[in-house]
């Protein structure tokens, strides 16, 4: 059974095709201790001697909420959820800080430790803690209209607010958005490049081990759900195996995103290869120790794989998309 690519490995490889360097967590320089105020020289009411300070260059992104206006290089960065997170720490930012997933002990760790330690959590995806943003003085907010509609207009009078209409399938075009926000144009091209030569390289590697059109299987375990999740086309990982031309089980085949199934109707989750994920504590055993899951082709011929949920199903972005691909290159044989 091939192994997991190791995430700091992997990481490392992706130097010469993404921007993963940090270019600095915007954190402000403090004044100097001791360092007294200049006394006032002017009149009440009058301007202060010297040139009036130059107005914050801005510029106008259209959001799914409408036209914001937003700093032209936004240094002070709070990411709204996994894909936003993955957006700026693509594009060379690391955020001030992120909100986290609810099942998740900390951010998506197929990022460097060294990186997420200077990203303060802001409270959970989908309920964000106002008061944390603020105290980060966060120069703008990324999100999208799923997880933070509702919270729009409290978000909007800390900081500029860009969300998108959802997550997930249509990352690429949120990932345009987010460049535009942060005014990180011109290195969203070299990713976007970068993805286009990765795709190609791996489609062919895939090809040559004789795994091309494969149908694959992905589905996921979620915490608190009796059910098992069948992903279909429009999410992340189904729009990677599109990419690269890779089929689909006839019960994952559908412009949808997911199905519920119940742990007896498994059988629907077979296919030529099987990637599955557990996120939070989901009971896995339930389904993974029944004779229906062993009677799977993809489990009798070795190829059912656990995946990792952080990477394959919130590692919504580019630098997430090169190492999703990278494993699904190892585990086809390619």
């Amino acid at each position: 059974m091939p192994g997991q690519l190791p995430r700091r490995t992997a990481l490392a490889g992706l130097g010469a095709l993404l921007l993963t360097g940090c270019s600095g967590t915007g954190r402000l320089p403090a004044p100097a201790p001791g360092t007294p105020a200049a006394p006032s020289t002017t009149e009440p009411g009058s301007r202060p001697p010297g040139p009036t300070p130059t107005p914050t260059p801005t510029v106008t992104v259209t959001a799914a909420t409408g036209p914001v206006t937003v700093p032209a290089a936004p240094q002070r960065v709070i990411a709204l959820d996994t894909a936003e997170l993955d957006s700026a720490m693509t594009l060379g930012i690391t955020p001030v800080g992120a909100a986290r997933a609810p099942a998740d002990p900390g951010f998506p760790d197929y990022w460097p430790a060294s990186r997420l330690a200077a990203v303060r959590s802001v409270g959970l995806i989908g309920s964000p803690d106002p008061d944390l943003i603020s105290a980060l003085r966060p120069e703008l907010i990324l999100g999208n209209q799923t997880r933070d509609g509702a919270h729009y207009g409290e978000l909007s009078k800390v900081a500029p607010t860009v969300l998108t209409q959802t997550t997930g399938a249509p990352w690429k075009a949120n990932f345009q958005l987010h460049a535009q926000a942060l005014g990180r144009q011109q290195q969203a091209a070299v990713v976007v490049e970068a993805y286009a030569d990765h795709i190609t390289q791996a489609t062919a590697a895939i090809a040559a081990a004789g795994s091309a059109g494969r149908r694959i299987s992905l589905v996921r375990f979620v915490e608190g759900s009796p059910t098992v999740r069948l992903y279909g086309r429009q999410n992340f990982p189904g729009t990677l195996l599109a990419d690269l031309a890779l089929g689909r089980p006839d019960s994952q085949n559908t412009d949808t995103f997911a199905t519920e199934i119940p742990p007896d109707q498994i059988a629907k989750a077979d296919a030529d290869f099987l990637f599955y994920a557990a996120y939070g504590t989901a009971q896995t055993a339930t389904t993974l120790d029944t004779p229906a899951w062993h009677a799977l082709s993809a489990v009798q011929n070795h190829r059912a794989f656990p995946v990792d949920d952080e990477l394959w199903f919130q590692g919504i972005g580019y630098t997430g998309a090169h190492l999703v691909i990278g494993e699904l290159q190892r585990f086809l044989g390619g």
